[in-house]
């Protein structure tokens, strides 16, 4: 037996303690200094994009994007249920009423029924798409688990719906596309907005922190100003605008700085660590490891396995305690977010991907530091249990 494999841990290989412990030794541990200005340089210039602004949290790049967006109370914004429940929250903190459209076979937002929606349950009248007798402003695009979204047909039904693309690329960082009309673009930069995570268990991390960028230059900056408090005069403190206290730390951006310089290994570990499980798996009739999007190159942040439900009838809570026993963690796809509390009220459109997928979706490890042995071992044990449930 191998011993604890966990699901997805950070990787500190490389400067990470150098450029922290400069960062001290200069005093620059709050939310300004060079790491800072220098993780932003680093983002843009791999995303090839222009500016980006680095920010307190995934979560903070999202609500960013809606303020910037105009997203006002009573405004409907369309998101997905089978994502973490902060892609939605944000709409929230506008006061915005979410609208939950299905996910197809990637995990992603179904533009087949993105459009049927606005098409058959919404009015648009004078450039203005309405949904019982509200503006719907936004759509909020998650790249599940690093699978890019079909964000041309997306990007169409924006355009023709005058609607901005919010892209929650927090899972989703180096996934870009390889093929059609956005070949070479990365994902959190197709649309009028992207955001990023840093989140321990993302693939690289600060440790919290993520990062925001936008269409126009010009808006990232308003964006950095935003998270800013929106200060105008650093003598008199001015304020023109209501402003968050949103921005990253240096002593974050230094951590960053570090795992930029990584990432590309990272991603080269993550895809290669992906075609040893589906060796793995090739064959087996009671678990499919799910692929990614034909036409991209994905980061490959999560691996997911989809459980034959007509043969394995064992809970997911179930699986996961026994796995935990035998030194593997894993975990369920997330509870769908329009089954949650606070959203236990909202429209929902067409739901059936979503709820097959919460019910049949298991995470295995895919740490980068995860070895040949430890995947071999993993697979083995994840197929002698099923095999055992199935047989049981």
């Amino acid at each position: 037996m191998c011993a604890y494999i966990p699901l997805s841990i950070p990787n500190f290989e490389g400067n990470e303690k150098k450029y922290v412990n400069d960062a001290v030794e200069q005093g620059w541990v709050s939310t300004g200094g060079a790491y800072i200005t220098k993780l932003e340089q680093e983002l843009a210039k791999f995303l090839h994009t222009e500016n980006v602004a680095a920010c307190q949290s995934g979560t903070s790049a999202l609500h960013l994007s809606l303020v910037q967006a105009g997203v006002n109370p009573g405004d409907v914004v369309l998101v997905p249920p089978l994502t973490f429940i902060a892609a939605v929250n944000p709409v929230k903190y506008q006061f915005a009423t979410p609208v939950f459209i299905d996910c197809d076979d990637s995990f992603c937002i179904d533009p087949v029924k993105l459009r049927s929606f606005c098409e058959n349950e919404c009015s648009f009248d004078d450039g203005v798409l309405t949904y019982q007798g509200k503006q719907v402003k936004a759509i909020v695009v998650v790249h599940v688990f690093g699978n890019l979204a079909d964000m041309e047909s997306i990007m169409e039904i924006a355009s023709k719906y005058s609607l901005k693309v919010i892209e929650d690329a927090t899972e989703a960082l180096g996934t870009h596309y390889t093929e059609g009309k956005f070949a070479g673009k990365y994902a959190g930069t197709i649309g009028d907005f992207g955001a990023f995570s840093f989140n321990g268990n993302k693939i690289i991390t600060t440790g919290g922190g993520g990062a925001v960028t936008a269409n126009d230059p010009k808006i990232v900056d308003h964006l950095r100003y935003l998270s800013t408090q929106a200060k105008n005069d650093p003598h008199y403190y001015i304020h023109d605008e209501i402003g968050y206290n949103y921005r990253m730390t240096n002593l974050q951006a230094a951590l960053g700085v570090a795992q930029m310089e990584e990432l590309p290994e990272f991603i080269r570990r993550k895809q290669a660590n992906y075609e040893l499980y589906k060796k793995e798996f090739e064959g087996f009739d009671l678990a499919e490891l799910m692929p990614f999007r034909e036409g991209t190159s994905s980061n490959k942040w999560f691996y997911s396995l989809s459980i034959d439900r007509s043969r394995i009838k064992a809970t997911m809570r179930e699986i996961i305690t026994a796995l935990d026993e035998k030194g593997i963690q894993t975990r369920a796809i997330w509870g769908l977010i329009n089954e949650q509390k606070p959203y236990d009220h909202e429209i929902t459109y067409q739901l059936e991907k979503a709820p097959y997928y919460a019910d049949r979706i298991l995470n295995i490890p895919s740490s980068t530091q995860i070895t040949k042995e430890e995947i071999a071992y993993v697979a083995q044990q994840v197929k002698l249990l099923l095999e055992e449930l199935a047989n049981g």
